[in-house]
């Protein structure tokens, strides 16, 4: 096959398909033209979040065979269409959800212990005890949506920290264990002291997490949300943040970043954006949970593995 990368990847992708017998075009600076203009002549074109394979693109694209994705979201592959036309489309979340996982605890543990506002004052001479006097996960309730490759690894490095765990995704029956229960929305509106988000992101999930959501948890909460940025609103976070409902938030995506996820839309930064970077009850990174040395060549084995498999 002939194979059009789109984006860069790690080197073992390209590398593993061309010792394959395939042949791969590194074409990282292709405009949105160049690639229409050109598609035509692939088999399969393999991207990350540079641009977004609309169905025009798709129309142009008369020998293609698969889309794929490095990484976990698909929201920028028109990917019924490309699926009613024949062509595959694979993405890689057995990849990264280590790192995702692993990230969410990092960030919620370093929330509840005031580690990263603790840092900061020692760093200005600053030694603050009683003030910096944090709050044990251990006995919360940890409240997962979504219980696909993220949600579940999630779940697994819940573990050993003496907290109950309640999952509900709508898509699946069956999935609950001794540490794990299957739960209803209802059940984690009642229970939940942490909400973690782990959804793709679709019309259905498109700001699911909004001031309404919100109040119908019992308890006031912490929110979690190393999904995507649009799962949750912003604003209605912020009035929430205001007066308390929300205790804390772990934010790894915002709803404005760019399509690319390489930068904030500067011509989108609104009020609540600025309260989030302001306020030492939020943690803030930037699109980086499943963003390690680790996952960035487990991603390319397991996309190499599933395009070798068509």
């Amino acid at each position: 096959m002939k194979i059009l990368f789109i984006d860069s990847n790690h080197s073992l992708l390209h590398e593993t398909l061309i010792k394959a017998g395939h042949t791969c075009d590194l074409n990282y600076s292709w405009t949105k033209e160049e690639i229409e203009n050109n598609i035509h002549l692939y088999d399969g074109v393999v991207i990350r979040s540079k641009i977004k394979i609309t169905k025009e693109i798709i129309d142009k694209a008369a020998k293609l065979k698969f889309i794929a994705r490095a990484g976990a979201g698909m929201e920028n592959i028109d990917v019924a269409y490309a699926e009613s036309k024949g062509i595959k489309c694979l993405h890689a979340p057995e990849g990264n959800k280590d790192a995702v996982a692993e990230q969410a605890i990092g960030m919620l543990l370093g929330l509840f212990n005031n580690l990263f506002r603790a840092n900061k004052e020692v760093r200005e001479g600053k030694w603050i005890r009683e003030g910096n006097r944090g709050v044990e996960l251990m006995g919360k309730t940890v409240g997962i949506i979504g219980y696909g490759n993220m949600g579940s690894a999630f779940a697994e490095r819940l573990k050993g920290f003496g907290v109950n765990v309640l999952v509900y995704d709508k898509y699946k029956k069956n999935y609950g264990t001794d540490f794990i229960k299957e739960s209803s929305l209802e059940d984690i509106f009642k229970n939940a002291d942490v909400l973690s988000l782990h959804t793709p992101l679709t019309d259905e999930t498109n700001h699911l997490v909004n001031d309404a959501f919100i109040n119908k948890f019992s308890k006031n909460i912490y929110i979690i949300n190393t999904a995507r940025g649009k799962c949750l609103n912003t604003s209605d976070l912020v009035k929430n943040l205001k007066i308390g409902k929300v205790s804390g938030v772990c934010l790894d995506v915002l709803e404005y970043e760019m399509v690319s996820f390489e930068a904030l839309d500067t011509n989108q930064l609104p009020e609540a954006f600025q309260y989030l970077i302001q306020s030492d009850r939020v943690v803030l990174s930037p699109h980086i949970a499943g963003w390690t040395h680790e996952s960035n060549e487990k991603i390319a084995r397991v996309l190499a593995e599933k395009i070798l498999a068509l």
